[in-house]
C-alpha cells in the first residue's frame, strides 16, 4: 500500500481560460466549502454537499470516487455530464481520457498497473450553466438508488443528461438529450424519451425502477428549466 495523501500537487486546483483542473486529492468538503472556483453555477458544491456525511466528505476525494467507479457514486455522473477529462500518469508518461470512457463498468476503469489519477479537467461552459441534480437514497448518507444529472449551457447550448445508480456505470441518455435540446418540448415527450432510453440502455430494469428513474430525471429537468 502506498500513501499518496501528502502529495500536495494532487490537491492543487488551477483555473484556466478554457477549463478548471481539480486535483485528484481535492476533498468533497473542499468543493462543498467553495474552495474550488465556481465555473458551473454552484453545481459542484451541490453535488459535493450531498455525498454521505460531513465526516466522510472531510476525507473522501474526487479522484478516489471516480477511480473506485462505484455505480452509486455522484462524481462520475457529474463529470460525465460536464464532459470532463481525467488526467492520468504512469510509467509511459501522462495521458488524458474522457471520464465517460475511463469508467468502464462497476468498480472497473481504464487505469493500468502503475498508473495514478492526477486530476480532472472540466471545460468552462460557453454560457452560464443551467443544471438539475436529483438523487434518491434509502436514508440520508446511504448509497443512492437513482442519480439524475442534466445540464445545458445557457438556453440553447449543448445539453447533457446522465443517469447513475441505475446500471453498472453512469449512462448518457441520447433520446432525452435530444428532446431537452428542444426548448418547448412538453413533459409528456420527455417521459417518452426517458422510457425509450431506459429500454435501450438499461433493459433489465423492472417497473418500479423505471418509475423511480423517470421521477428522478424529471425532478432534475424541472430544476434545470427553472433556472
Amino acid at each position: 500500500v502506498v500513501d499518496i495523501s501528502r502529495l500536495e500537487e494532487l490537491k492543487a486546483v488551477k483555473e484556466r481560460p478554457e477549463a478548471i483542473r481539480i486535483g485528484a486529492l481535492t476533498t468533497h468538503a473542499a468543493i462543498e466549502d467553495g474552495k474550488v472556483p465556481d465555473l458551473h453555477n454552484g453545481l459542484l458544491r451541490r453535488v459535493a454537499g450531498q455525498i454521505s456525511y460531513r465526516a466522510v466528505r472531510n476525507h473522501g476525494t474526487i479522484g478516489g470516487s471516480v477511480a473506485l467507479a462505484d455505480p452509486s457514486a455522484d462524481w462520475p455522473a457529474c463529470l460525465m455530464a460536464l464532459n470532463a477529462q481525467v488526467g492520468i500518469a504512469g510509467r509511459d508518461g501522462p495521458r488524458s481520457e474522457a471520464v465517460a470512457a475511463f469508467v468502464r463498468d462497476a468498480y472497473t476503469t481504464s487505469l493500468m498497473p502503475g498508473e495514478i489519477v492526477l486530476g480532472f479537467d472540466i471545460p468552462r461552459p460557453d454560457a452560464p450553466l443551467r443544471w438539475g441534480f436529483a438523487k434518491v437514497a434509502p436514508k440520508s448518507g446511504a448509497f443512492a438508488t437513482s442519480i439524475a444529472m442534466v445540464t445545458q449551457a445557457g438556453k440553447d447550448g449543448p445539453v447533457s443528461a446522465v443517469l447513475s445508480a441505475a446500471a453498472s456505470r453512469p449512462r448518457a441518455l441520447p433520446r432525452l438529450t435530444e428532446r431537452l435540446g428542444e426548448r418547448a418540448a412538453p413533459e409528456e415527450a420527455l417521459r417518452s424519451a426517458i422510457a425509450a432510453d431506459l429500454e435501450s440502455e438499461m433493459p433489465t430494469t423492472d417497473a418500479y425502477q423505471r418509475r423511480l428513474h423517470s421521477a428522478t430525471l424529471l425532478r432534475a429537468i424541472r430544476e434545470m428549466r427553472a433556472q
